[in-house]
């Protein structure tokens, strides 16, 4: 049974078409300056045509976003409270919710419309989530304070983390890595996690950041890149 599994981000598009354990075929499609201007709605639509699939598996990394204790229960306002870090259309986005029980923590996140809508015209089951809930279920806290950095192409999400409990979640586009590198140190600053004792670990496009990942090094005592995305091993999508 062939399987597809989805990452947008902003202005692109990730895919995999998976069997079993194996992947049959993967790409990915960001702006680049070079390359003519895509639409991401027509990506997505090619790569549904490839196949018949029986699973498709969505994850979102789009920085519309609300973080809340997973007690929280006023569904109504989560849009509202997505609009309070970022400019939403409520005709455009459909309102999405993922739950992570292991932190008791939940997301709101809106999500296109119009890719919505397509996805689930497709015969096949389609799973929803929102790639900082898929992170952090990964996540094993060890040390007292962590730092956890996912990269992506032009853009990037991070966990604080103390004590198995979410200090902090942010999603960011990064245009500048040195402008990301302060806002990193910056953010530590603010909520008391020191340099010296703070643990860093990077996942992602991480040989495409070396220039971040060198300057950080240059702050942090502990920095550990954990996953590097290779083909077949896209550490968002697994």
């Amino acid at each position: 049974m062939e399987k597809l599994k989805l990452l947008f981000t902003k202005d692109g598009l990730q895919y995999e078409i998976v069997k079993n354990k194996t992947v049959l075929e993967e790409n990915s499609y960001v702006p680049q300056l070079d390359q003519p201007v895509f639409s991401v709605l027509e990506k997505l639509e090619e790569v549904l045509a490839k196949r018949n699939f029986k699973e498709i598996k969505v994850i979102s990394a789009l920085n519309h976003f609300s973080l809340m204790p997973d007690s929280f229960q006023e569904h109504s306002v989560g849009m509202d409270l997505i609009a309070l870090n970022a400019q939403v259309e409520p005709e455009t986005e459909e309102l999405m919710l993922s739950i992570n029980k292991k932190y008791q923590v939940q997301f709101y996140y809106a999500f296109p419309k119009s890719f919505y809508q397509k996805l689930k015209s497709q015969s096949a089951m389609v799973h929803f989530n929102f790639s900082g809930e898929k992170f952090l279920n990964s996540i094993l806290n060890k040390n007292r304070k962590e730092i956890h950095i996912n990269l992506y192409h032009h853009q990037c999400e991070f966990f604080a983390i103390s004590e198995r409990q979410v200090v902090l979640y942010n999603n960011l586009d990064v245009t500048s890595e040195v402008d990301f590198l302060y806002f990193i140190m910056f953010t530590l600053s603010k909520i008391g996690f020191g340099t010296q004792d703070t643990h860093f670990y990077v996942y992602g496009e991480t040989t495409e950041n070396e220039t971040f990942i060198s300057e950080l090094r240059k702050f942090v005592k502990h920095l550990k890149i954990n996953f590097d995305n290779l083909p077949g091993k896209n550490f968002i999508l697994k």
